[in-house]
């Protein structure tokens, strides 16, 4: 008989956490994030804290730096006065959305293109930064653009499209995939590979780490990043678009970008540039 009560108090308890689970989802939706946030003049972002010159926690202070922690606080002045602050929350590319459904964060700026598929669970801001699929070689390298990789050998990681899609533009090149990036720059530097492909501010960050290597030609792809909001909240994204266009008319956009990306070796920087 203790052990059908000790049965009963679990089933009980479990039935409680899915009501309340539920009455938090539906609650969460009913918010207006916006004058919540005009409340407090706090905005918390989702950001990556490994990805360099983009959003990279710094060991030194702990602290998260990079174009796209300094865009969030922009904006987040632009939204809700000088003294606003911006809260960080560090995210992965597998945890951002549902952080961001949870109501963990109000907002993800964390190198996220924007998709049909994406764009089915939540919203997008308009784009803040027009990524592209670039190559990064060694300095002295004869390879100037993408089609020069026919016969050459091309590094990729497992489970992106960035191969697929340099054979797009050249069909004869051979391919090398491997787990990580960092086995990726690994393989390229001990002359396994003739170049590594992924989107161009990743490899960047890649290039400003190691000297030696740089990107090489233009982007042959296009890749949007957008600020990914919650379905439901109309005057955040509002919001959020309306601060984004005073940044990049203020000019505060561009000297962002001459910050962190004016200085990459082969990157050009004005092509990211807004007017």
């Amino acid at each position: 008989m203790k052990r059908w009560k000790y049965f009963a108090v679990i089933i009980t308890s479990l039935l409680l956490v899915f009501t309340l689970a539920g009455c938090g989802s539906q609650s969460l939706s009913s918010q207006n994030l916006y004058e919540n946030n005009k409340k407090s003049k706090t905005v918390t972002w989702g950001v990556k804290a490994d990805t360099k010159l983009l959003g990279l926690v710094d060991v030194k202070d702990g602290q998260e730096k990079g174009f796209e922690i300094d865009l969030a606080k922009a904006i987040t002045k632009k939204m809700y006065g000088k003294d606003a602050k911006a809260k960080f929350v560090t995210v992965t590319s597998q945890s951002r959305i549902p952080l961001l459904k949870n109501g963990n964060i109000d907002a993800i700026i964390a190198t996220m293109t924007i998709t049909p598929e994406r764009q089915k669970t939540i919203d997008f801001s308009k784009s803040y930064f027009d990524a592209g699929q670039s190559i990064l070689v060694k300095d002295g390298s004869p390879i100037k653009k993408v089609q020069d990789l026919n016969n050459k050998t091309i590094i990729g990681v497992v489970g992106s499209n960035s191969v697929q899609n340099v054979k797009k533009f050249a069909p004869k090149a051979r391919v090398l995939q491997l787990p990580d990036y960092a086995q990726a720059l690994t393989a390229l530097k001990s002359g396994q590979g003739d170049a590594l492909t992924t989107d161009n501010v990743i490899l960047a960050g890649m290039a400003v780490k190691n000297p030696g290597y740089k990107l090489q030609g233009e982007a042959f792809t296009t890749e949007p990043y957008g600020i990914g909001i919650n379905k439901g909240q109309t005057d955040l994204k509002a919001g959020i678009n309306k601060a984004l266009g005073e940044v990049e008319a203020d000019g505060t956009y561009n000297k962002l970008i001459l910050k962190w990306f004016g200085n990459v070796p082969g990157f050009n920087y004005k092509e990211v540039l807004r007017k």
